[in-house]
């Protein structure tokens, strides 16, 4: 399997999982700097390697109304300041070939968001600044088409790839996880990680939002530590019922907390065993 080398963190071959992990959207500068402080305090004491992510723009919210985010030119400030202060990697989503351009100096990791997975101009884009690109499997991929998108990202040179498993569409509203998918991907030879909170999601569920339950995360979590992941990937906000975007799927930091002690052994058992 291919190691990436994230900020001297090696993600991969067998080694502890990443954490990546932050408030859905940027909230605050505020918000987003007490976020990342706890969550990389936690991570510390728990001798997990982490960064941070949050998104600078939403722009596949499910309403014309909804939150999306304070924008590029604050954003990329905010995401500066958390890098400097907090001390942490950085991993946001890129919707455009202008937001590869404008951040590819402040991002260790490009998201690629699902819904855009298959678009190859965004894709090599972002393969061509040689940082590490997380590509979301999109909700409507099997996970064997997941060879294609590594593929555009190779053609580049560039092979610092990680795959991310978010939930596949299961009829209206509504997502569920084939664990099976997990090994299908791995045998590409990339980097696994598995986002607990999307697969909670229930995409516009809420009618001009997406639902969740988040109350099914820490049970999805053990279920990708067992089958194996080499990273995993959380949504967190200290009031998730307040907040601005992903709500009914973030989990608290006390939440967070609980389900990395669990899921730190499940992936010492695993690795040591040598099951994935």
């Amino acid at each position: 399997m291919h190691e990436v080398i994230l900020n001297g963190i090696t993600v991969g071959n067998g080694q502890p999982f990443l954490l990546v992990a932050g408030p859905c959207v940027i909230e605050s500068e505020k918000m987003c700097l007490d976020i990342a402080l706890r969550v990389r305090d936690i991570c510390e004491e728990l001798e997990i390697n982490y960064i941070f992510k949050a998104s600078f723009d939403k722009a596949n919210r499910s309403s014309l109304n909804s939150f999306r985010g304070p924008g590029r030119e604050q954003g990329l400030r905010i995401l500066q300041k958390i890098r400097d202060q907090v001390g942490v990697g950085i991993q946001s989503d890129v919707h455009s070939i202008e937001d590869i351009n404008d951040f590819s100096g402040v991002l260790d990791v490009m998201q690629i968001p699902a819904f855009l997975c298959r678009q190859t101009d965004l894709l090599v884009a972002a393969a061509e600044t040689g940082k590490v690109v997380n590509i979301k499997k999109g909700q409507f991929l099997a996970p064997w088409d997941v060879r294609n998108i590594i593929d555009k990202i190779t053609s580049m040179g560039n092979h610092n790839i990680i795959i991310t498993e978010r939930g596949t569409s299961f009829g209206y509203n509504n997502l569920v996880v084939d664990f099976k998918g997990l090994p299908i991907i791995r045998q590409f030879g990339y980097p696994v990680c598995f986002d607990a909170t999307h697969s909670v999601q229930l995409p516009g569920g809420a009618g001009t939002s997406s639902g969740g339950q988040r109350e099914f995360v820490p049970h999805l979590v053990r279920a990708a530590m067992a089958v194996g992941v080499d990273a995993l990937f959380m949504e967190v906000h200290e009031d998730p019922d307040n907040a601005l975007s992903d709500g009914p799927n973030m989990v608290t930091p006390d939440d967070l907390y609980e389900i990395l002690k669990n899921a730190k052994l499940l992936d010492k058992l695993v690795k040591k065993k040598k099951m994935i």
